[in-house]
């Protein structure tokens, strides 16, 4: 028995779903977590319809204070 935990999108819609057995039957039971982790780092991904279309023209570094970007040290 194997575990996922799936995270919705803000209209409640699956993301990252997993690649299944072919051609077999899976019983899923669902159970909605309320409570996500404070250590949970979630995996952001741009939407597919401009996802590979964006170009960057000019500094986009001035957008957002250094003390916000979480790099480490």
């Amino acid at each position: 028995m194997d575990r996922i935990i799936l995270q919705t999108d803000h209209q409640g819609n699956l993301k990252g779903l997993p690649k299944l057995p072919p051609n077999k039957q899976v019983e899923v039971a669902f159970t909605v977590i309320d409570q996500v982790e404070a250590t949970t780092m979630v995996r952001r991904f741009p939407n597919p319809d401009i996802a590979g279309k964006i170009q960057i023209k000019g500094d986009i570094f001035d957008t957002v204070p250094q003390k916000e970007w979480h790099l480490a040290k």
